[in-house]
């Protein structure tokens, strides 16, 4: 840990040891609005120099078993579980979340998201043909494919990181990570632990940066064969541009615009407090002001009620959860993704309408929907146009089972099955006898 000022100094992580950058940009406390941290401003130096170090690890680490790139994922699970406070304080601190939430969700997610992909890739299996009357068996085999390009956004920092970081390497791939440069301390504290883990230098990089800078040198770098990117809907249309001369394998989580659909027949008890944590998890003004100019009504919140903080979180970034009424389909408050403490509650009278409200948007990420009748949530799920329905309940996951987006949420899969095939390239062998 450096300081300069009684500033948080990070460095960038490149095979095994941390190295400075020669620029840096601000990083910001959001609940003081003051600068806090310095992040490396990387570029294509430091990015071909990451690549170079994943690029002389990929052959010792793409030889090891399965089993010992099992053991060192789970050694470094158990060291970041092991200050999971920790972690859960600079992950609040530098993305702005509670720290209930980060001690509850992200952190253990990160550590569960080791453990998970480290058990997994133990116990996949390929397939195998006979065709008797040629004398011949073919099967399928997976090999990791090199170095992985991951770049990960601001909202789920170490959470998201280890989501790509875990299968990708158990797969027996290295890996160049890019975090994003707003929120990037629980990542940088995570390499302090690799070389405790057991990890072998240059098979986790880390480039801290901005995404025009570190991100595109890593996307436009001709020895990364796959990007796995989480962020988005237009920074994906330019990674899939700049990836196209190169042909590179792409894994694309996009935005969402996530119906919350409540019939009549819901159980509120259960409804209400869940979908309150679900609307306003996140941490915008000018979407409020653009729904009143368009005749909408705020219930409560940002411009009806004040908003009183202590002296030192004045310049802070902070809102009110804020509910929007009679509000229009057509609202760029119902069409867009609003990274905020915003939600927007509108009345529809049949299960025909809902869906065609709720599918009336260009993404289509994920949806929950309230209701007691089995059959009706069976119908409504099937129909709604959303990579993961979530009924009677929200972000219940389990890991085995694909998750991603339809329409401009994303492009791929993640999961057991979708990440393994994701990180490894298929070859099918014929054996004559």
């Amino acid at each position: 840990m450096a300081h300069s000022k009684a500033l948080l100094v990070l460095e960038n992580f490149i095979a095994g040891k941390f190295v400075p950058c020669s620029s840096y940009i601000d990083s910001y406390n959001p609940s003081t609005g003051d600068v806090y941290c310095r992040v490396p401003d990387s570029g294509k130096e430091e990015v071909e120099a990451a690549v170079r170090a994943a690029k002389d690890a990929f052959p010792v680490w793409s030889s090891k078993s399965p089993l010992e790139r099992s053991q060192i994922m789970n050694k470094l699970a158990d060291l970041i579980e092991h200050d999971l406070e920790e972690f859960a304080q600079a992950e609040s601190k530098d993305q702005g979340k509670t720290i209930m939430f980060a001690r509850t969700v992200d952190i253990p997610r990160a550590v569960y998201n080791l453990r998970f992909f480290a058990s997994s890739i133990l116990h996949h299996t390929t397939e195998c043909t006979e065709m008797a009357s040629l004398g011949c068996v073919h099967y399928t085999s997976r090999e990791p494919v090199g170095v992985a390009g991951l770049i990960s956004p601001w909202n789920l920092p170490l959470y998201l990181l280890t989501w790509k970081i875990a299968p990708a390497i158990a797969c027996g791939n290295t890996v160049v990570a890019k975090p994003s440069e707003m929120t990037s301390v629980t990542a940088w504290m995570m390499c302090k632990l690799l070389e405790k883990a057991g990890m072998p230098h240059g098979v986790v990089n880390v480039v801290f940066g901005t995404g025009a800078k570190a991100g595109e040198a890593l996307v436009c770098h001709p020895d990364i064969p796959l990007i796995s990117f989480t962020g988005s809907t237009l920074t994906a249309q330019r990674i899939t541009e700049k990836s196209a001369p190169h042909c590179k394998k792409l894994s694309l989580e996009l935005g969402g615009k996530n119906p919350a659909i409540v019939f009549d027949d819901a159980d509120l008890s259960q409804c209400i407090p869940t979908t309150l944590r679900s609307s306003f998890a996140n941490q915008v003004r000018s979407y409020v002001k653009k729904a009143q100019a368009e005749g909408a009504r705020i219930l409560c919140g940002e411009g009806v009620d004040s908003l009183d903080l202590p002296a030192g979180n004045q310049k802070g970034y902070f809102m009110l959860p804020t509910i929007i009424t009679e509000v229009k389909d057509e609202s760029c408050c119902m069409q867009e993704e609003i990274f905020g403490p915003v939600t927007c509650v509108v009345a529809f009278d049949t299960e025909e309408e809902v869906v065609e409200r709720a599918n009336g948007v260009k993404y289509g990420l994920a949806a929950t929907v309230w209701s007691s009748n089995v059959g009706r949530v069976h119908r409504v799920a099937r129909r709604l146009q959303s990579g993961l329905v979530w009924t009677n309940c929200w972000l219940v996951r389990d890991l085995n089972l694909p998750f991603g987006g339809m329409k401009a949420s994303g492009i791929g899969r993640e999961g057991a099955k979708d990440s393994y095939e994701f990180f490894t390239e298929v070859k099918t062998i014929t054996i004559k006898h």
